[in-house]
């Protein structure tokens, strides 16, 4: 799954509409393997996105669960938490790799 999609559902407060259309956006960039179409491929693009964007409100709407909602904050916290990580393993495995150069 692209790291930009956050879990929208079961948040406190909900989710608007656009944090449906930002993650419909970074699915159609995602799949289309482009960050902004060309002239030519523009409206389908604008037309993916709006229709994921309302597919994704649609399931957001339906969806039941008994758990309590989550705080986004603390969620978001976890996020950050979690990239720090896979930032700081990235960070020491490039220096252990500097360094078996630097020896080589």
């Amino acid at each position: 799954m692209c790291r930009n999609i956050v879990p929208l559902n079961n948040l406190e407060p909900a989710a608007t509409d656009e944090e449906c259309h930002d993650a419909a956006v970074q699915f159609v960039r995602k799949i289309s393997g482009t960050n902004a179409p060309s002239r030519a491929n523009q409206a389908v693009f604008d037309r993916a996105v709006e229709e994921i964007a309302q597919a994704t409100r649609a399931l957001l709407d339906g969806l039941v669960t008994s758990a309590p909602p989550k705080n986004r904050e603390q969620e978001a916290s976890k996020r950050r938490a979690r990239s720090a990580e896979r930032y700081e393993a990235i960070r020491v495995f490039q220096e252990e790799k500097r360094a078996v150069r630097a020896t080589t």
